[in-house]
């Protein structure tokens, strides 16, 4: 795990701040391992909502451009059309109620939903990017919320 491979290496505080920004592991997987590692939880989910805000600006603006580029690679090619179908299959909640269903969409913790896919959606549907971002930033925001709690909640009842 990657908590055990950084683990005394640097901050606890920056290895939730880095898992965060990881797609997939996004803030979800960055508070379980702040759990596991026995943090308190605000420094834990300030470090977690920092690392997962972070990419998000560069995806709401760039991902069209870096998609477009990929398109014309002879190798890279087929990743944004299978990205795109992943998170398009997602989208109906966006799709149904524009930025309350980003936000609902980023903020409850499912497999497969979060910031990155959100934001993806987001452009895909051609959302305002300023407007995406605070939808998405107050989903992160719950979505940290709901985590903490099941997170050190949960995890202290297994551990104690």
């Amino acid at each position: 795990m990657i908590t055990t491979v950084l683990s005394g290496k640097i901050s606890k505080e920056l290895i939730v701040f880095l898992v965060s920004m990881v797609p997939l592991l996004e803030l979800r997987g960055s508070i379980l391992a702040a759990g596991l590692m026995k943090m308190s939880f605000f420094p834990s989910y300030i470090a977690a909502v920092l690392g997962n805000m972070l990419p998000i600006p560069f995806i709401l603006l760039f991902i069209e451009k870096i998609f477009a580029w990929m398109k014309k690679s002879k190798h890279l090619h087929k990743i944004p059309d299978w990205l795109e179908k992943k998170a398009l299959s997602k989208s109906a909640q966006i799709e149904k109620y524009g930025y309350l269903g980003l936000f609902l969409f980023v903020a409850i913790p499912l497999p497969g939903t979060g910031a990155w896919t959100g934001s993806l959606i987001a452009v895909l549907f051609g959302m305002k990017p300023k407007k995406s971002l605070l939808f998405i930033f107050l989903g992160v925001l719950t979505a940290g919320l709901i985590m903490s709690l099941l997170s050190f909640g949960v995890l202290k009842q297994l551990i104690s």
